[in-house]
């Protein structure tokens, strides 16, 4: 076992990290999706890109949870549940959706989220498998567990909701892009990611946990500036594309 200050000095140098790029990734569009670009070495097949990317955070978390010594309580158990639920959509059935044939991911990019991936399944996992002993059943009336729960879960069928509308622009055999409609699109660019950076923040709140508000942490880094990118994106590719509509949060930015 990790002496626990170590542990917790890799996660505030990992928050730390995150604070220092944002503006890096402010600046630079990541190059997959939409904004594919050749210039960042090879490319990979989109939907294998999608499964390697996403795995640490499935099975790496799997295992240091499992590693640990509180696996045999039920408030850890419980959010071992909601992460895995999210993670086996992302890592197992979403790819496999995607209308995104004869697409592609650069290798870097593949490479970069998988060790974004490592890392939040490794902080958290091991923060849940043997540290989290402070949860009893009396958690379960927390205001912070069951705000953080509300977060999530809305967070979670958000995001569910807005894959679906993505997904579903496409006919079969189609590649081309098209402005999406219904739900928070109507509001906003970017409602998959508005609905993640929700979730994770419920799952902050719900854990009360460092490792949990790091991974929160990135998850703005990474999908803020991705969001303010796609935004910009529409409103260059579609001359009709609805003016009232924000990049992130409805009404707002």
């Amino acid at each position: 076992m990790m002496d626990p200050s170590t542990f917790y000095f890799i996660v505030y140098s990992w928050i730390a990290i995150a604070l220092v790029i944002f503006p890096l990734v402010l600046w630079v569009v990541a190059p997959y999706g939409r904004h594919t670009s050749t210039h960042w070495g090879p490319l990979i097949n989109n939907k294998l890109g999608w499964i390697m990317m996403e795995s640490p955070a499935l099975f790496f978390f799997v295992y240091f949870f499992l590693s640990g010594h509180n696996h045999h309580t039920f408030i850890p158990w419980l959010f071992f549940t909601l992460w895995v639920i999210h993670y086996t959509n992302r890592t197992l059935i979403f790819p496999f959706r995607l209308r995104t044939r004869g697409k592609k991911m650069p290798v870097t990019i593949v490479m970069m989220a998988f060790c974004f991936n490592l890392v939040n399944a490794f902080i958290n996992g091991y923060y849940l498998g043997f540290l989290s002993g402070k949860y009893d059943i009396s958690w379960l009336s927390d205001p912070r567990f069951i705000t953080g729960l509300v977060f999530f879960v809305g967070g979670l069928i958000i995001n569910w909701q807005s894959d679906n509308i993505l997904i579903h622009l496409r006919r079969p055999g189609e590649t081309g892009y098209f402005i999406p409609r219904g739900g928070l699109f109507n509001y906003i660019s970017c409602p998959n990611h508005f609905s993640e950076i929700i979730e994770w923040t419920g799952f902050a709140l719900m854990t009360w946990s460092l490792p949990a508000l790091a991974f929160v942490t990135w998850t703005l880094v990474n999908l803020l500036p991705r969001a303010l990118h796609h935004h910009r994106w529409y409103k260059q590719t579609f001359p009709n594309y609805p003016a009232s509509r924000k990049a992130l949060i409805p009404f707002i930015i």
